[in-house]
């Protein structure tokens, strides 16, 4: 198993964890991983991205140049990012900010709503879990109760009042990711 994603954003919308919670996931099912990070000069509100790489073997290096995934949160990103994607990779888009023109030649693309999602839910902050339940969703990476579970392992008592809202936005995630594959 080798899965090399590249999660892009702007600074404040998740990203960074949203690379924590799908590495420490991983770690914890017995496999390799790396999570690099790379922060804008600004953090919040300027560029911020991850490299995470989940394999079987040892991996030799946490840099990524051609994705299996590519998870973009805003169109700076999709632009920056999108011809770095394997041609039969995954493109993730949050379809509230990005617009997918010229798009690569990837073997699927994703539009989800994630933003507004998060909005409906009553916070924009957990784009980021509606997009972490759809990456899932996709992959198939493990069942929905130990992403859970690590999530809110990954949160901890301090913030156990935002955990219910995350949750929901994980399955919210998840169920459009389901719902769109089969189509």
């Amino acid at each position: 198993m080798l899965e090399q994603a590249i999660m892009a954003g702007f600074g404040g919308q998740g990203l960074m964890f949203m690379g924590k919670l799908v590495a420490k996931t991983m770690m914890d099912e017995g496999l390799y991983v790396t999570y690099f990070p790379s922060y804008g000069a600004e953090v919040r509100g300027g560029t911020a991205h991850c490299h995470v790489i989940v394999s079987s073997d040892e991996i030799a290096s946490p840099v990524i140049e051609t994705a299996d995934t590519l998870v973009v949160m805003n169109q700076p990103s999709y632009e920056r990012f999108k011809t770095r994607v394997a041609p039969e990779g995954v493109v993730l888009v949050n379809a509230s900010l990005v617009d997918p023109v010229d798009p690569p030649a990837a073997g699927m693309i994703l539009e989800v709503p994630a933003t507004q999602t998060a909005s409906d839910l009553g916070d924009v902050r957990v784009a980021n879990m509606v997009m972490t339940g759809a990456y899932n969703a996709v992959r198939k990476f493990v069942p929905f109760d130990k992403l859970i579970a690590q999530m809110k392992e990954a949160f901890g008592e301090k913030k156990s009042g935002i955990w219910d809202l995350n949750a929901s936005a994980v399955e919210a995630g998840r169920e459009f990711a389901a719902s769109h594959l089969t189509k």
